[in-house]
C-alpha cells in the first residue's frame, strides 16, 4: 500500500520516489496516485505539512523547541489573542506563527447564504478557503536559560523582512506582551 496522507484541508498526496541527476534517490508528493509510489516512509524522514497545506518529505530534524513551549504559544493565541484562524509552526529553533490572509468575517458572510448544515461544516469551508503569512517569530537565544527574541514581518516597502521587537526575555513573557498585538494596527507599531 502506497504512503498516502491527508492535508487539513483534506486533500489527498502520495508519495512519489524519483531520482537526482546523480541517481540519488528524491522523495515528493504529488495528488497523483499513479507513478513511482512509495510504500514506506524512509528511514530518517518524516512528513512535514507546512501552514498552507503543501506537504513534503523531510529528514527528521532535532527538536529544539519544547512541547511546553508550543502549548505556551498556543495557549497565549487562544487567551490573549483575538484571531480564529492562525497556524503554529516550528522549524529548528523558532516557533513561528502565521495569521490568515483573508477577512474571515467577510468570508462568512459570503457562505451565509450557502446554508451549511452546521457551523463546523461552514467553518472547515473557511479554512479550505485561507492561506497564511507569517507575521511573529520567537528565536530560541539561549537554550540553556531558555531566553528568546522576538521578531515580526515588516511591511514597508523598502524594508519587507523580519525586524526585532523589544528585548530578549522567557518565551511566557514574550508571548504575553505581543500576541495580543496581532490582527491589530497596534501590531505594525511593534519596534
Amino acid at each position: 500500500m502506497a504512503i498516502k496522507y491527508i492535508n487539513r484541508k483534506s486533500q489527498k498526496y502520495y508519495l512519489h520516489q524519483g531520482a537526482t541527476k546523480t541517481g540519488k534517490p528524491k522523495y515528493f508528493f504529488s495528488m497523483k496516485s499513479e507513478g513511482s509510489l512509495v510504500k514506506a516512509i524512509p528511514d530518517g524522514y518524516e512528513i512535514y505539512e507546512n501552514p498552507n497545506g503543501q506537504v513534503f518529505l523531510q529528514k527528521v530534524q532535532p527538536k529544539i523547541i519544547t512541547d511546553e513551549e508550543v502549548a505556551t504559544v498556543e495557549k497565549g493565541m487562544k487567551e490573549l489573542c483575538s484571531l480564529n484562524y492562525y497556524r503554529i509552526d516550528v522549524r529548528k529553533d523558532t516557533i513561528f506563527i502565521y495569521t490568515a490572509n483573508q477577512d474571515e468575517e467577510k468570508l462568512a458572510e459570503v457562505y451565509k447564504p450557502c446554508h451549511f448544515k452546521n457551523e463546523t461544516i461552514m467553518q472547515q469551508a473557511i479554512n479550505n478557503c485561507l492561506t497564511y503569512s507569517t507575521m511573529l517569530k520567537f528565536t530560541l537565544l539561549n537554550e540553556e536559560k531558555r531566553i528568546f527574541t522576538t521578531q515580526r514581518f515588516c511591511f514597508l516597502g523598502s524594508i519587507d523582512d523580519w525586524i526585532y521587537i523589544g528585548l530578549p526575555n522567557t518565551l511566557e513573557n514574550l508571548v504575553g506582551k505581543y500576541v495580543k498585538h496581532l490582527g491589530h494596527n497596534s501590531f505594525y507599531e511593534l519596534h
